[in-house]
């Protein structure tokens, strides 16, 4: 699902289809879609518990798909309808299941000090624990998110006043770029085979915490704003300071590394732009760059990478797998969305377009490449 709600948002942002359709295709169906597959497997064992209730995703899923569907549909009809309602009801009880599913897992350890780390990996079990305490909070900012999601297209009343950039904050910040922080830092250093310092994700992940929340509220202006952007900030240049001191310290050379990598350098530059807009006027341009830099950069570019390691592209029996393709889907996804930034941000609407063409390309490639692995370990 994560992998078609891609290359349909790219396909969307081509020929222009409402931002609403965009987000909820990037951050409803891309990103959040992911991070439900990948949480079902990493959580259980992060938190040392087996999954509470193991059809939880085969009930989930289906319901957070049409939920997408729905809300994706909305915005072309220009008001709400019953597409809306159906797609948000769906889409919250999906994550309902996934959150209950999820907290009734770790509900014995819910702040994470069991981490089914191994004896041999003991030194590593106080950057866990703290990586572990933040998983709640990911969830907290998911259940806000897709309750306001639900006040938004029905009559139920909404903690907020339905302004729709404060969900996608509390969904793509708090949510899946924190959950990105927290789960990066017992992930990435295993695939990397490397050590991380053990101040350094209370650095990131404090900020990464409260920041979403400041911003949600604070929009579109004002002090709370400003404090929410700065803390982003702060968490994004930690946690590009974390990965590039991960990346030069591995002697492995996996064509993975490089998703994480380019999406620090989209996501530094994204919250650049947060910053920027939270203290001056915000163009209809720069609001573009900014969420195209972190959803399709910081978060797209990570997960893309990270789904290589998962997936090796190697093990494909078909034309073309390999990582010489893997590495050409990142290159096109990362320049083409460099390429439709400088574009947006020159007023150059050609070369927008063409960089959202060649991000296009770069996704189908991606898709070529995991669902062909997939389909190759289906008929196994």
């Amino acid at each position: 699902m994560g992998i078609v709600a891609l290359v349909a948002w790219q396909a969307a942002v081509l020929v222009d289809l409402p931002r609403r359709t965009a987000v909820t295709l990037g951050v409803y169906g891309f990103v959040l879609h992911v991070v439900f597959g990948k949480a079902y497997a990493l959580v259980p064992s992060y938190f040392d518990r087996d999954l509470a209730w193991s059809v939880a995703p085969a009930v989930q899923l289906p319901l957070t798909t049409v939920g997408v569907a729905g809300l994706a549909l909305t915005p072309l009809t220009g008001v709400p309808d019953i597409a809306g309602a159906i797609g948000a009801v769906t889409w919250t009880l999906g994550v309902a299941v996934f959150l209950g599913t999820l907290l009734a897992t770790v509900r014995t350890n819910l702040t994470g000090a069991e981490t089914g780390t191994g004896e041999h990996n003991a030194d590593r079990r106080p950057v866990d624990r703290a990586a572990n305490l933040f998983v709640p909070l990911v969830l907290a900012y998911l259940a806000v998110g897709a309750w306001e999601t639900l006040a938004m297209q029905t009559a139920a009343p909404g903690l907020l006043d339905g302004y729709p950039p404060r969900v996608s904050h509390l969904l793509a910040a708090g949510t899946a770029a924190l959950l990105v922080f927290a789960v990066g830092f017992r992930l990435l250093p295993r695939f990397l085979v490397t050590q991380v310092e053990r101040p350094l994700p209370w650095v990131v992940l404090l900020p990464g915490a409260v920041g979403p929340a400041l911003i949600a509220v604070g929009l579109p202006g004002g002090s709370l704003l400003h404090a929410g952007a700065g803390l982003e900030a702060v968490a994004m240049l930690g946690w590009a300071f974390v990965y590039v001191r991960l990346y030069r310290a591995t002697d492995r050379d996996r064509v993975g590394f490089y998703g994480p990598l380019a999406g620090v350098a989209a996501g530094v530059l994204g919250v650049g732009l947060g910053v920027l807009m939270a203290v001056q006027s915000v163009s209809r341009p720069l609001a573009i760059a900014h969420y195209r830099l972190n959803v399709l950069g910081l978060l797209g570019l990570t997960i893309v990478g990270v789904t290589y390691q998962f997936y090796p592209p190697t093990v494909g029996r078909f034309p073309g797998a390999g990582d010489r393709l893997a590495l050409g889907s990142m290159a096109l996804l990362g320049g083409g969305l460099g390429v439709e930034v400088a574009g947006a941000l020159a007023s150059f609407p050609t070369v927008t377009v063409v960089g959202r063409a060649v991000s296009l390309v770069g996704g189908l490639a991606y898709a070529y490449l995991v669902l062909g692995v997939f389909v190759q370990r289906a008929r196994n």
